[in-house]
């Protein structure tokens, strides 16, 4: 029998409507888009994640995409899977679901890439947890804030792979990207005649060792 639990507790229903989507029902709805979830770039977010139902699933058919194409050479795994976990992105309202969340997809990785290496990077599973660290969020989806003491917008990080082992890191308010803000010129990004979208970071960083993604905070999941 599966001990898949779609409550945590009673209490957490009622107050936060909390109910957790079974193994079944998450495979399902994701076979809608079953072409997405094995685009290695493609970006999903989860604006109630819970502890990564979804984000573990779709987690799982990225890495068994980059296992497939570059299992054969450890850099260029490394390069495809960073980008694969790189790529998910999680909310919620609960502190203890987003470490639970962390925690889920950092180990989804660690066992893919442990079957398939024997040397492992510590360096690299730090940029792994960190990334995670960025991606998944203590905050509103309704608010579009975080919660606890920062209360500061939500902002999420773009990862994008640049040449050979370096990562470009641009930060995004969650605020302008739900923002429709036209541009002036032709519509080049659009057949359907409406106004064009280019979302403005609040902040762009140096490139990045993919090796050696850090930054000044806590970096635990």
């Amino acid at each position: 029998m599966s001990d898949f639990k779609q409550v945590k507790t009673k209490q957490r229903v009622t107050d936060h409507g909390e109910v957790f989507t079974s193994s079944r029902e998450v495979n399902n709805m994701l076979d809608l888009v079953k072409q997405e979830t094995e685009r290695i770039d493609s970006r999903f977010l989860e604006p109630a994640c819970g502890t990564g139902n979804f984000l573990a699933e779709i987690l799982n058919r990225k890495l068994a995409i980059v296992e497939n194409r570059y299992s054969k050479n450890q850099f260029d795994f490394e390069r495809y899977a960073l980008l694969a976990v790189s790529s998910l992105y999680g909310v919620d309202i609960l502190d203890d679901n987003v470490i639970e969340c962390r925690k889920r997809l950092f180990t989804t990785f660690l066992n893919k890439y442990e079957s398939l290496f024997k040397s492992i990077k510590n360096e690299y599973l730090k940029s792994i947890k960190f990334i995670l660290f960025k991606n998944i969020i203590w905050g509103n989806a309704l608010t579009l804030r975080r919660e606890g003491l920062l209360d500061e917008p939500l902002t999420f990080s773009e990862w994008a792979l640049i040449y050979g082992n370096m990562i470009q890191r641009r930060d995004f308010k969650m605020t302008t990207l739900l923002d429709n803000q036209p541009i002036d010129g032709p519509n080049l990004f659009s057949d359907l005649g409406d106004e064009a979208f280019i979302p403005i970071p609040v902040k762009k960083f140096p490139p990045q060792n993919l090796y050696d993604i850090s930054e000044d905070v806590q970096n635990e999941l």
